[in-house]
């Protein structure tokens, strides 16, 4: 065979870059330097090409830095390959070199500002695409819509959301996930029933469900969840989609179905070790420490590496449970076991653990054994074990550990306070309560809430008045009683099949 032209070895690299055959195309690269193409325009772009589609992506930066005169092309290339940092550093050396970035690099310079969250250079390149009429590419604005949702600017995204002129599922899924991610639950529910409407096929794509899922079991939206599970039956993905059905198991659990949660699990084809901790997770909330610990050794037993997650899981429902001494054999096994490095949380719901048994002497000391320094989640635990068991002497040192390490937090003032009052020490209740006014603190009330026919309720301590208040324990007195007597008549069952 005659040797083959630069023209012959460029699109035999782009043949390499659409397989991702990075040895075929190492080669092809050699035969480049040897046959003496090199530099050539065409065919180093095609190098980067090579290089950013088989992930070789120091390679394709020393073929691009060795260019004399890098094209368009190849800046676009490696723009949309490259890390946040390299990006931003890359749409720099293109405005220098005297191109005008296009819309191929404006959205690989807008999801650089997405990951490092910066809405300010952002907004520059938004007035960049306005200014040049790039905001009609769905792409572009994609990639706006993006940048402002990861940066918190909700109000930003919406606008850039409400004048696209076309909206395909992607976006619609940006939007409910940044509502989501936000904690807004009710805009998410809002923005996900006006995409199942107005997106034709939406009702097959999943990508937003976990987080719209999330969001009804942060607001107790059971019917809604409920829905959504049915929606997922119909179209047959629940039980093939693993995100999907560890948002089940979360949602479920979050408003108060465990069995249900249970049922989920039981229904899947395939479950990873976020499904096992998340089940995990759902009983160990409800108080149910001895069925965590047997889904716990049932985990260990179909071989399904514990990380974690999954330990902050197992500890959290010992010490939800009082299970000490299981508590105990689990943390110690972390990495003598299954080689998983305690972190501080996992340290603080040891402390938890301890200290609600009444070992406050203990937790302080593994809290002084911690390789990481002591942080507040674990002298907050020892201030509640001491709250709980009239502990001063141990409650004074962990609250002042937490008024240096939480400056803001007005409960920790408050639990103090408790301490004292609670063993007759009025001088000190007195004296943190002038210390709280001094600097301006207020504790928040506690809150709950209640949905009546799609409206929230809120109920603070305080709040009602006293003749209410009895007529409300009246009116409870009375359920209960109703309930009690009728309990042999209903029996409340969550089957897999009823909520669905």
């Amino acid at each position: 065979m005659s040797p083959p032209t630069a023209a012959r070895l460029s699109g035999l690299l782009r043949r390499c870059a659409a397989a991702g055959a990075l040895p075929a195309g190492a080669q092809l690269h050699v035969q480049a330097i040897v046959r003496g193409h090199l530099p050539q325009a065409t065919l180093e772009t095609d190098l980067v090409l090579l290089y950013c589609r088989c992930a070789a992506l120091p390679c394709a930066r020393k073929v691009f830095d060795a260019m004399p005169s890098p094209s368009m092309h190849a800046y676009n290339i490696l723009l949309a390959a490259s890390p946040p940092r390299a990006a931003l550093e890359l749409l720099s050396g293109l405005i220098a070199a005297g191109f005008r970035p296009d819309r191929y690099a404006v959205p690989a310079a807008l999801r650089a500002c997405a990951e490092l969250q910066d809405p300010l250079l952002g907004a520059v390149l938004h007035g960049f695409a306005v200014q040049f009429g790039f905001l009609g590419n769905v792409v572009v604005s994609s990639a706006l819509l993006d940048m402002y949702a990861k940066s918190g600017l909700l109000d930003n995204a919406a606008r850039v959301f409400d004048e696209m002129p076309e909206k395909d599922s992607v976006v619609w899924n940006c939007m409910v996930t940044a509502y989501a991610r936000a904690g807004m639950a009710a805009e998410t529910l809002e923005i996900f029933r006006r995409a199942q409407v107005e997106v034709v096929n939406m009702a097959r794509d999943l990508r937003s469900v976990p987080s719209v899922l999330n969001a009804c079991g942060k607001e107790g939206e059971l019917m809604k969840g409920r829905e959504i599970h049915g929606r997922m039956v119909r179209c047959l993905a629940f039980d093939s989609d693993v995100p999907i059905g560890n948002a089940l198991i979360d949602m479920y659990a979050k408003c108060g179905h465990v069995d249900a949660s249970r049922a989920v699990f039981a229904g899947m084809l395939e479950r990873n070790v976020v499904s096992w901790s998340t089940l995990i997770s759902c009983y160990g909330v409800h108080g149910k420490g001895k069925e965590a610990l047997r889904i716990y050794k049932e985990m260990l037993s179909q071989r399904v590496k514990p990380n974690g997650i999954t330990f902050m899981s197992v500890l959290s429902s010992c010490s939800h449970s009082g299970l000490v001494t299981d508590g105990r054999m689990i943390f110690e096994s972390m990495s003598k076991v299954h080689g998983v490095e305690p972190t501080a949380e996992h340290y603080a719901s040891m402390v938890d653990i301890l200290g609600r048994a009444g070992a406050i002497e203990e937790a302080v000391g593994l809290i002084r054994k911690m390789p990481m320094g002591p942080c507040a989640s674990a002298w907050g635990a020892v201030l509640s074990a001491c709250a709980t068991h009239n502990n001063v002497d141990v409650g004074e040192i962990a609250a002042y550990r937490l008024f240096e390490l939480e400056e803001d937090n007005a409960s920790n003032y408050v639990t103090l306070c408790g301490i004292y009052d609670a063993v007759g020490q009025l001088d000190g209740v007195a004296g943190l309560r002038s210390r709280m006014r001094e600097l301006g603190m207020v504790k928040t009330p506690g809150c709950s809430w209640v949905d009546v026919k799609g409206r929230a309720y809120a109920f603070y301590q305080g709040s009602i008045p006293r003749y209410l208040r009895r007529q409300m324990f009246w009116i409870l007195d009375r359920l209960l009683e109703d309930m009690g007597s009728s309990e042999s008549k209903y029996e409340h069952t969550n089957q897999y099949y009823e909520l669905t």
